[in-house]
């Protein structure tokens, strides 16, 4: 038997769909999960939680059905060096988190064509004040929101979570009204933007996304979490392959021993041989065994059959 399992959008809301060329055969296990997390979940998808630019960025929330408490919830951005990629090729990055049972809300923000930088982790910030100030509307547990993205959406949450951005709102450090969300986990994500600037490390993507700004190197900085490394951060977890040819591995390895000689929280867990991302199944089990116990150590694992 032959199964397909289709995502469409009808009316706004995300669905997801399992067929099969036989009604009465059996599911497979694995298509008995999808149509599992089909029922267990409300998909509301393209949410504008920004206008500017002359663009309108968009979210997707993916809500429990089954439970009637605020939910630990994740909020993910989809990486593509700021110039290219889109929420929705990011979606099987969310499936771990959907078996966890988080909510999860998937973020798109202006590539550099629309704005260059800051612009995408002004948005970033943006989401996450959005998503709070609609925390009753979405089911959403505002002390167990977890931040994460892959590559350039490593860095972008990892910057919005150390700093306070938001489109015209400038860069003012910590604001106690500003969320401050309860962990960050970075794949293989950016941490120092002027290394990629110029010299062995230069990235053409980096310098598309600073364009040709007059104070680029004070905007690269003013965005890079290497700026802002103090003791009071959240706890972050980065994941990284030590062969990455994409993101300097050094990055991560600097921003991890800052963070613990200031006295914050951080792991890494380095992928021997890994490139930048595309790991193998082994090793994506083995970053998510231990995501599970990075946030089981930070209070953060949900509880199932506690919650409802």
């Amino acid at each position: 038997m032959v199964k397909r399992i289709r995502f469409t959008t009808i009316a706004g809301s995300l669905l997801l769909t399992v067929a099969g060329t036989s009604a009465s055969a059996q599911l497979s296990p694995v298509a008995d999960w999808a149509t599992h997390v089909a029922n267990e979940y409300q998909v509301q998808a393209n949410i504008t939680y920004l206008t500017a630019s002359g663009y309108e960025s968009k979210l997707d929330v993916y809500r429990r059905r089954d439970v009637a408490t605020p939910q630990p919830t994740l909020v993910f951005y989809h990486g593509g060096g700021w110039i290219t990629g889109t929420k929705e090729a990011a979606l099987m990055s969310l499936m771990p988190w959907f078996e966890m049972g988080w909510n999860v809300v998937n973020v798109e923000y202006r590539m550099a064509r629309v704005a260059v930088a800051p612009a995408a982790v002004e948005d970033a910030q943006c989401a996450l004040r959005f998503i709070v100030n609609q925390a009753k509307n979405y089911n959403v547990d505002t002390n167990r929101i977890v931040v994460s993205g892959e590559s350039a959406g490593g860095m972008i949450p990892t910057s919005a979570g150390f700093t306070n951005i938001c489109a015209g709102g400038g860069f003012t450090g910590s604001d106690a009204t500003v969320p401050k969300v309860a962990a960050i986990i970075n794949w293989y994500g950016i941490t120092d933007l002027n290394d990629m600037l110029s010299g062995p490390n230069m990235r053409s993507y980096a310098v598309q996304w600073l364009g040709s700004t007059p104070n680029r190197d004070a905007v690269a900085k003013s965005v890079s979490p290497m700026s802002y490394v103090r003791a009071d951060l959240p706890p972050i977890l980065s994941i990284q392959g030590d062969a990455d040819p994409i993101v300097p591995y050094s990055q991560n390895v600097r921003l991890r021993d800052a963070l613990v000689k200031s006295g914050a929280k951080a792991e890494l867990l380095p992928i021997p041989g890994g490139g930048h991302g595309n790991f193998k199944p082994e090793e994506r089990a083995k970053a998510y065994m231990k995501i599970r116990e990075f946030l089981a150590a930070n209070g953060l694992m949900r509880t199932s059959g506690t919650e409802n």
